[in-house]
């Protein structure tokens, strides 16, 4: 064990001076990853359509960075596991600035292969974001991890709704440099992305995790063997309950939010509502995704994830019914009901992510949590892809009615992971 990290293992004082850095350092990075993220959920579906003169597949560019941020969080997970969040994270963060830059030269060219490819790869930035909510649990006392968790959630906030209301403004600003006005979100992605990773990278150290897993170890040396034994035994029970709810939590809100969320850009669109309008809609979603983290919070360490998760099907269901029958034309109402669905989101992935972490130690923490997102992030690509195809096939308001029933299905998977 090097002694750097020996220090913090010997002095509560130091892991809690280092926990605070912690969260700074992630707030930072969120901040930057936030504008990063929001180019592809703002925009994604307009390119796709743009390039293919159709609405049948505009989901599918969210449906592939989707798709590529599930590969990305079973490696952030695994490298983070091994060698701490530092190098998990950034590396995710600076591979998904380059799927970004990928995405610009795709527009630029009119390549489709291109266009696609590097969706995928943009969205290891989407995966890093998401896992970086875990890096301020790791020396969080048990009962602040939610709060924890919020912090770096509630952060994201000013560059997830910065990007979307800068769209017309990175649009000018492509097609001044001749690239098409779609690829101009992109271009503020890649820079975002890239200095998330570069500021990881400089200043997470001493690494968190590292730390925590050497307490950890510290820990159970002093503990005589039955007593490990027995206590291992009745957690490896918990432990599968646990992560069993908090992933299909996490799974549901994920697959209605990404399913509605994608195709609104496009409905809108076909009412008349220019970029501007779009952006501002999308901003206000971002926002309600991630501003009210810190309530969220500070609500599930009091109330429990349970109630929690119950709180957020019937946000969704709210949500899903609104906007099946909102007037195309009426911003007022999308604006409310793109809103519940990024609140419901936010209270599911928030009680969802605290039943992970009181699930799992620090020995397969890193590891459980990058594999409970690659499922959270398959669920989104399902719900990308077929997003489009039921629009084009149906009606926007029938997605939003099929989203608010899906929703429901939360009650009955909470009170069944409870019966186990």
């Amino acid at each position: 064990m090097p002694d750097s990290v020996l220090a913090y293992v010997r002095s509560p004082e130091k892991q809690r001076q280092l926990h605070a850095k912690t969260l700074k350092v992630v707030i930072i990075s969120q901040i930057f990853g936030g504008a990063g993220l929001a180019a592809g959920i703002t925009v994604g579906a307009l390119l796709a359509q743009d390039m293919l003169g159709t609405d049948s597949y505009a989901g599918v560019p969210t449906a592939l960075f989707t798709l590529g941020s599930a590969g990305a969080a079973l490696g952030v997970g695994r490298l983070s596991q091994r060698y701490g969040r530092r190098s998990g994270l950034a590396s995710g963060f600076l591979v998904g600035g380059l799927g970004a830059i990928g995405v610009i030269l795709a527009a630029i060219w009119s390549s489709l292969p291109l266009l696609f490819l590097s969706m995928f790869i943009y969205g290891a930035g989407t995966a890093t974001n998401l896992q970086a909510r875990f890096a301020g649990t790791d020396l969080a006392l048990p009962a602040h991890r939610a709060k924890a968790i919020s912090m770096a959630m509630m952060f994201t906030t000013f560059g997830a709704v910065a990007g979307p209301n800068l769209v017309k403004l990175t649009g000018k600003l492509a097609t001044s440099l001749g690239a098409p006005a779609l690829s101009g979100p992109f271009m503020l992605a890649a820079a975002a992305y890239i200095i998330a990773g570069i500021v990881l990278l400089i200043f997470l150290k001493p690494d968190p995790f590292l730390v925590a897993k050497a307490i950890a170890y510290e820990e159970s040396i002093r503990t005589q063997a039955t007593e490990a034994e027995h206590t291992h035994v009745h957690e490896s029970k918990l432990n599968k309950k646990g992560i069993a709810l908090g992933a299909s939590v996490m799974v549901l809100t994920q697959i209605v939010m990404i399913a509605i969320m994608t195709m609104t850009p496009v409905h809108m669109k076909h009412h008349g509502h220019d970029l501007s309008h779009v952006g501002f809609v999308i901003g206000i979603h971002v926002a309600a995704m991630y501003l009210p983290s810190l309530v969220t919070g500070i609500l599930v360490d009091k109330f429990g994830h349970i109630r929690m998760s119950y709180v957020a099907g019937i946000t969704l269901l709210l949500s899903g019914v609104l906007a099946a029958f909102v007037p195309g034309d009426s911003m007022g109402l999308l604006v409310l009901a793109l809103a519940l669905l990024g609140l419901g989101w936010n209270f599911g992935l928030i009680s969802g992510t605290t039943a992970i972490v009181e699930a799992t130690t620090p020995h397969d923490r890193a590891k459980t949590q990058g594999t409970v997102d690659v499922l959270i992030a398959l669920a989104g690509a399902s719900g990308g892809a077929l997003s489009g195809m039921v629009v084009a096939h149906s009606s926007y308001s029938i997605l939003s009615l099929a989203g608010a029933i899906l929703s429901l299905l939360l009650i009955p998977i909470v009170l069944w992971t409870r019966k186990q």
